[in-house]
């Protein structure tokens, strides 16, 4: 039986026959109930031809053959896909056909329309059910398999992991799997046992898939540990992994199934009875040379780096054999051969050994990844254990060395190390003052390098922000309550560090600061260290701490004037949560709105650190601060105020009528917190209208001043001119020495003393009109030009002058052929 191709006259049938064409195309599905093999076989023949389309052994004149694509999309529309996967089941014990219908889904399932189609036709259980059964050719397996995988890529994963989930598609798989992992030599065999495992990881993710029932999953953990542990059991006897790429591959998709599997906890005694733990343990340890083993040295390290991340997930479910097998003692010798300087050239070629290239740092980070999974459990006996074996000691050891040794190419993988690193001691110190005792002023130190970074590397997104919790995390479980470590951190100027990160005005991490500051205050020494820094334009600690309470407020939007002050005294920290929430009655254990806002921001911290250090006597405060200092000082008093009158409204919405002592009492209560809200909105009046006068009285200073600088400007200006009319003018010059000798003549006595002798205080012959002294020296003019500083005086002119002036010391000169004469002198 032939069948013709799909013939057009025009490009424009393909739209005007489209709907015909599709559900001629869906008959075809339909040609598949009736029982004939040649048939179905044909059919299946026709489907595939929509993807391998061949010339037309005949050529009809006038006609051409519509293109495969659009074949393909009225296959789509048709539903075609869906009731292929229906005839199906009318071929159970017809194999042949049974491949063919196999081979057209396989092609159809190329499609995300058609996997929906499929999906919803159950085509996942139906088919995986059938995987095992008899099929000489190999050819059921692989095209089921393969129609899996696009089921899983093109469709609602979900539903296809939720209809793989019974019962009987797990044991077809199950039992395929051990039939390839036992008996599968050739390279096709262990590329489809590996699709099947990792089909089989797929369904394990979801906690309903009855894995444990089947047996799947005792049956995983002994093919995945059987190489490590020695195992009697049958199915393993005589089994070896060869070093080949499939092996290798499957080892490492063994390790990951483990750890989806583990967090299913019925797991967990599987887990014990096939001795994961030691199994993966035997690749903690540095790599012994001269011995011959199955894996090549990169094969290795990858090996050793997936098995201690899979022990990072399972070692926590399992303390007792982490215990026993001494996993303690394995972690610190691994991370003391980590940080020695033995010659290891690592290949850093997989997922987990990136960034480890050359070096160790893969190794140490995945095995600090083991060690803060377990420290983390809080479990007493292990950390017991880790505190005796100097673990402290040991971690501060390594991040000094990870300083010293990091380079920019490491850099995000030495940062992930430091922040375990100081995760673990947290842990380690957290509630015990002896381990804080141990941690230490090197512990210290290390914190303090951390918190001395630079803020710009804190956006550069490599890790330094998470190092940045780590850290703070660390100071309060490793510093705070320990007094020897917190007056060293006093004295490292610790405080000093911490206010400038708080400056920093990052919403991220002030909280955390502010909370270790509320902690650190309880050391009678903080207070001086707080009050003694100053960041940028000399800002105080106070101020800074009543900066960030208003930029708190106005985000969580609460009602204030333009200078600070009160709006509502009846509810004067309410914000706009607060009023969008509806009061409600609530059980007695259940937190209210009020008491949730205590917690959320930053407010009730910042009043805490203001409490220890005193309201009064902060400094560096200005006015704006003072006014909003005066709603931070009675904070607690309007959050109970707030508390009582949710307290109020609850009974009023429950309808319940209280005594009247009780009644009076809450209606007090009320009024009295209304009247202290409108006492402080008082106060800030008095503050602001004290500062507005103040800021006048401030104005007309400035003011005076001004006008004092330009009145002597004017006088300075006024003798200027003065002194040029003077110096231009001769009646000018003569009125002015007339002026000064009457003002020299009014100023004595009019009557001489008897016998007085009479002294002449001017010099006559000078020329200036100002009073003069003494000596008069004048410096605008050189003495060697006028003869001296006496050339015009009376003095001067009784004898002539030789060379014009005042009589000076001068050297001879001799004149050629001049008869020689005295020289003066």
């Amino acid at each position: 039986m032939d069948f013709l191709p799909f013939l057009k006259k025009k490009v424009s049938d393909e739209i005007t026959y489209a709907e015909d064409t599709a559900n001629s195309i869906a008959l075809l599905g339909d040609l598949m109930k009736v029982p004939s093999s040649e048939l179905r076989i044909q059919i299946c023949k026709c489907i595939v031809d929509f993807y391998h389309a061949e010339p037309p052994k005949k050529h009809i004149p006038g006609y051409q053959q519509a293109s495969s694509s659009y074949k393909i999309q009225m296959a789509e529309v048709g539903g075609l896909a869906k009731t292929m996967v229906q005839s199906l089941t009318l071929l159970d014990n017809q194999l042949v056909e049974k491949l063919w219908v196999l081979k057209a889904l396989q092609h159809l399932s190329t499609s995300e329309v058609n996997c929906t189609l499929m999906m919803q036709a159950q085509a996942a259980s139906s088919i995986c059910a059938h995987l095992n059964d008899p099929d000489p050719s190999g050819q059921l397996l692989f095209r089921s398999s393969e129609i899996l995988w696009n089921l899983l890529e093109k469709s609602p994963k979900e539903e296809i992991i939720r209809q793989l989930s019974n019962l009987e598609c797990l044991l077809a798989l199950k039992e395929i799997f051990k039939h390839l992992f036992m008996r599968g030599f050739s390279h096709y065999d262990r590329q489809l046992r590996n699709d099947i495992l990792v089909i089989t990881t797929i369904i394990a993710q979801n906690p309903e898939a009855p894995m444990i029932e089947c047996g799947f999953t005792r049956d995983l953990i002994l093919f995945a540990t059987f190489n490590e542990v020695k195992s009697q059991n049958p199915l393993v006897k005589g089994l070896k992994l060869s070093n080949s790429y499939e092996d290798f591959e499957l080892k490492k998709l063994l390790f990951n199934i483990i750890v989806i599997l583990c967090k299913d906890l019925p797991t967990v005694q599987l887990l014990i009875d096939g001795k994961v733990v030691l199994a993966l343990f035997t690749y903690v340890k540095k790599p012994e040379k001269h011995k011959i083993i199955e894996w090549s040295a990169a094969q290795y390290e990858e090996l050793q780096l997936h098995a201690i991340a899979t022990l990072s997930s399972v070692a926590p479910l399992l303390i007792e054999e982490y215990m026993l097998c001494q996993g303690n003692a394995r972690i610190l010798a691994f991370l003391e051969w980590c940080e020695s300087e033995d010659s290891f050239f690592s290949h850093g070629n997989s997922f987990h050994g990136t960034g480890g290239r050359g070096n160790k740092f893969a190794h140490m980070r995945y095995t600090l990844r083991l060690l803060r999974a377990m420290v983390y459990l809080q479990d007493e006996t292990v950390n017991n254990d880790l505190c005796e074996k100097r673990t402290i000691q040991q971690l501060i050891g390594i991040f000094k060395n990870t300083i010293s040794k990091s380079n920019d190419k490491e850099e995000a993988i030495v940062l992930e190390i430091q922040s375990d690193i100081l995760l673990i001691l947290s842990g380690l110190c957290e509630h015990n003052i002896p381990r804080k005792e141990i941690f230490g002023t090197e512990g210290v130190d290390v914190i303090l390098h951390v918190l001395k970074t630079d803020p710009k590397k804190f956006q550069s997104g490599l890790g330094y922000i998470v190092l940045l919790f780590s850290t703070l995390d660390s100071i309060w479980c490793c510093i705070l309550g320990c007094y020897p470590s917190e007056d060293y951190f006093l004295e490292k100027e610790g405080i000093f560090l911490l206010l400038d990160l708080l400056a920093l005005n990052q919403k991220k991490f002030c909280n955390l600061i502010l909370g270790i500051m509320v902690e650190f205050c309880d050391n009678p020494k903080t207070t001086v260290h707080v009050n003694s820094w100053r960041g940028k334009k000399d800002q105080t600690a106070a101020s800074l701490l009543i900066k960030l309470w208003r930029k708190e407020e106005k985000e969580l939007g609460v009602k204030r004037d333009k200078h600070g002050k009160i709006i509502d005294t009846k509810k004067p920290l309410f914000t706009s949560f607060q009023e969008e929430q509806n009061i409600m009655p609530l059980p007695a254990d259940c937190p209210t709105v009020a008491v949730m806002d205590v917690a959320e921001n930053i407010r009730a911290k910042i009043y805490a650190v203001l409490g220890k250090l005193d309201f009064e006597n902060l400094p560096g405060l200005s006015a704006e601060d003072f006014v909003t200092l005066c709603i931070i000082h009675r904070y607690l008093d309007f959050k109970i105020g707030e508390i009582w009158n949710e307290i109020y409204e609850e009974i009023k919405l429950e309808k319940l009528r209280p005594v009247t002592t009780d009644k009076s009492i809450l209606e007090a209560i009320t009024t009295a917190s209304e009247n202290i809200g409108k006492m402080v909105a008082s106060l800030q009046s008095e503050m602001i209208e004290s500062q507005a006068r103040q800021d006048i009285q401030n104005e007309q200073r400035v003011y005076a001043k001004i006008q004092a600088t330009h009145k002597q400007r004017d006088l300075a200006n006024k003798s200027w001119e003065n002194f040029l009319a003077r110096t231009s003018n001769a009646k000018n010059l003569k009125k002015a020495k007339r002026l000064q000798e009457k003002a020299i003549e009014s100023s004595r006595y009019n009557e001489r003393p008897p016998n007085a002798i009479f002294h002449q205080t001017d010099i006559k012959g000078l020329n200036t009109t100002v009073p003069s002294g003494r000596v008069v020296t004048l410096e605008s003019t050189p003495a060697r030009l006028v003869g001296g500083p006496l050339a015009d005086t009376d003095i001067a002119l009784k004898k002539l002058p030789i060379r014009g002036g005042a009589l000076q010391r001068v050297k001879a000169v001799k004149i050629i052929d001049e008869p020689k004469k005295n020289v003066l002198t």
